[in-house]
């Protein structure tokens, strides 16, 4: 018997970014460990990812190239070889690509973080065949816009400084779920004496374990910002040095912020003045004592209207007290613009000729089903799909799945199981697990390059996903010599040696040691240094202006709320969020048995007076439905949920579901005020008792 310890990451969609040692006896992985001497995993993982085992040895693991034998969405198939799928998917790609290649487009997401595995491969096939680029908009991109416009790039507070602050605000977001190691970092702050404040129109795992907890109605955060800049300014709980000195606008933002009183604020809000005044003193005095002050801004603030104004405003507060000073204070969104990645030597944007149009995924379900025409381009008739499963993941499901159907469409997809999205395919590639192949990350959350080795060969007849982009170029005819770069040559290529950040990154060391630290300071803006046009803190935006954006922070509201829209709130007067289930991540690991039995099945929270009013009780199953579409789940009974709002956790798979749908049935295809995102949580419905 040989037994062996593989160095490995996490590759999922997480601020956390794991190092992993993996146990291998005789070729087998028997254990996936957390490494006790990473500083942020610590040895420790979360239930989901301490299970890959279970998940890579999964008994419906995809492990033989498929063909569609049914109908569009029975999920039919016949195994076929290798060489026949390859040979079907170059003959049906060929002539569309002879037309017009821009009527091909590949839809990818975070299935893998992975710089490799990702989009290196892939990207230079799809650029070489000149298809149809996608704008991979559906997590982040309005908060990242928001952030960007006002801080220069996604840099901020170190998660390795969180436990020094005395003050942190976590807001939109439930780490206990989602961000793990920031959790612990949290705790230890708290035992050391820090005030962890909750801003979540839901009462999260998180939240109860605050020592406050704000439930303001979802889509109003830019408001509560603009409230909390009023009072700071108002009373003078600002740090007039640091913003002479590293700012820009800060006369023309106390203009806009004393439009914002607590009153106003609360009654957008529906919170009370004196949580806006308390938090704003808190904020304001624990910096100016000279004390860490941390916020933790996550995706859900971002999932609405004005979500990147919202994400936009929150960034203005460190900088207007100053919180910038201390290592432990600022702000952290992600910390994805620290690491130098080279995109370009990854990717090989120079092998596109021309510019081809751009697709958003986020409208996946309308774009399917757009007819040809000068304002689009072509009709779009093939799709390949590798690290998502947008049928289960993108808005307005029904339309989703009406475009997947279409008999016309060449749909490819690229998967460990037979996902929703699976269903939909003609062909389906079986691709490796992490444990299965070599990868390169950075991270969103912490700020470690990190290596992952294979730890074990691939099962069955699963491939790479570079392999698989590799094998597809040769059956194009694509002969450039970057399409034989080794996933080694590749990771090679993945961070620049030359930026002091990456303090002479070289491949075989970091495979080695398994994760090296960028080369960046305690505290980022300590001393200013904005990575914006002027060099500072923008509370005024020439660029925003330049694009037609309101250039000061603003109030955007959300799309379907009682305030905004009442006419639509008449109809459907309750407020939906689905934020993640503690136990999947996106739509992975929702067929691990183990975890979807932790989870139990489909669940609606909803308060007890929003219960009372429609005669439901605990344990009903009930209909969630609006002008999109419906889906059922049984109900509990909680204030946990405010008064209009209720809770879907996500996602589940659609046909796991007892009808077949999920939270996404509901969801809208309206894009946030920046950066082209989902309005996932701008979302009214109404619910009933199912028949």
């Amino acid at each position: 018997m040989t037994t062996t310890q593989v160095r490995a990451t996490c590759p999922l969609d997480c601020p956390d970014t794991c190092a992993l040692l993996v146990t291998v006896t005789d070729g087998v992985a028997t254990a996936v460990k957390g490494d006790p001497d990473h500083p942020t995993t610590a040895g420790v993982l979360c239930t989901k990812v301490s299970r890959f085992t279970e998940r890579t040895y999964h008994a419906d693991r995809l492990l033989h190239p498929l063909r569609r034998v049914g109908k569009k969405g029975e999920g039919k198939f016949e195994t076929i070889s290798w060489d026949e799928a390859l040979d079907s998917i170059a003959a049906r790609l060929a002539p569309i690509a002879a037309r017009n290649p821009q009527a091909i487009l590949p839809y990818s997401y975070c299935g893998t973080m992975g710089l490799v595995q990702g989009e290196s491969m892939s990207s230079r096939f799809f650029n070489q065949l000149g298809a149809s680029l996608l704008d991979r908009t559906i997590c982040a991109s309005a908060g990242a816009t928001g952030y960007r416009y006002t801080v220069g790039a996604t840099v901020g507070t170190d998660m390795e400084q969180f436990q020094n602050a005395k003050l942190i605000i976590i807001w939109g977001g439930n780490p206990i779920a989602s961000n793990l190691h920031f959790w612990m970092r949290a705790q230890e702050a708290k035992r050391n004496g820090a005030t962890l404040v909750a801003i979540d129109p839901y009462r999260s795992l998180t939240a109860e374990k605050c020592h406050q907890h704000i439930a303001l109605l979802p889509g109003t955060d830019a408001a509560l910002a603009l409230g909390l800049m009023h009072v700071l300014i108002k009373e003078d709980l600002v740090d007039h040095d640091y913003i002479a000195q590293h700012t820009l606008g800060y006369d023309r933002l106390t203009q806009r912020a004393l439009e914002w009183t607590p009153e106003r604020t609360a009654e957008v809000c529906g919170i009370s003045a004196t949580e806006v005044i308390e938090l704003a003193r808190l904020y304001g005095q624990t910096c100016r004592n000279g004390d860490g002050a941390a916020i933790r801004a996550n995706y859900g603030v971002q999932r609405v209207r004005g979500g990147g104004m919202a994400v936009r405003n929150i960034a203005c507060l460190p900088a207007l007290t100053g919180a910038w000073r201390h290592a432990a204070g600022g702000m952290q969104l992600s910390s994805s613009g620290s690491f130098p990645v080279n995109r370009k030597a990854l990717q090989r944007p120079d092998l596109l000729k021309g510019t081809p149009r751009t697709i958003n995924m986020s409208t996946i379900g309308d774009d399917l089903l757009k007819a040809s025409s000068a304002e689009f381009g072509p009709q779009v008739e093939a799709v390949i799909v590798y690290n998502s499963n947008p049928l289960a993941v993108a808005p307005d499901s029904s339309k989703v799945a009406q475009g997947f159907a279409r008999e016309d469409l060449f749909t490819v997809v690229l998967e460990h199981f037979q996902t929703d999205t699976v269903d939909y395919a003609d062909i389906v590639l079986p691709a490796t697990t992490q444990l299965e192949h070599v990868d390169a990350h950075s991270t969103y959350g912490h700020l470690y390059m990190m290596a992952n080795n294979a730890a074990v060969a691939p099962l069955g007849e699963a491939k790479a996903n570079t392999e698989i982009f590799r094998l597809l170029a040769q059956r194009m005819g694509f002969d450039d010599p970057c399409f034989q770069d080794s996933d080694d040559a590749l990771a090679a290529q993945a961070f620049d040696a030359k930026d002091a950040r990456a303090v002479h990154f070289d491949w075989e060391s970091l495979k080695r040691t398994g994760w090296q630290k960028l080369a960046m300071p305690d505290a980022p803006f300590a001393d200013g240094g904005f990575p914006t046009p002027s060099g500072k803190c923008e509370f005024y935006s020439q660029a925003m202006q330049d694009a037609g954006l309101d250039p000061l922070p603003t109030y955007i509201a959300p799309y379907e709320s009682p305030a905004s829209n009442p006419e639509l709130a008449a109809r459907f007067p309750l407020a939906m969020i689905s934020p993640p289930a503690r136990n999947f991540l996106n739509s992975t690991f929702v067929n691990v048995k183990s975890l979807r039995a932790a989870e139990g099945e489909p669940h609606l929270d909803m308060h007890p007076d929003d219960c009372s009013a429609r005669g439901i009780a605990v344990g009903d199953m009930v209909r969630i439905f609006n002008d999109r579409g419906s889906f059922v789940a049984k109900v509990r009974v909680t204030d946990k949920a405010r008064r209009g709002l209720v809770v879907g956790l996500s996602v589940w798979w659609k046909k796991l579901a007892s009808d077949g749908k999920n939270a996404n049935e509901v969801t809208s295809q309206r894009l946030t005020d920046m950066g082209r995102a989902p309005t996932f949580y701008d979302t009214l419905v109404e619910v009933e008792k199912a028949a």
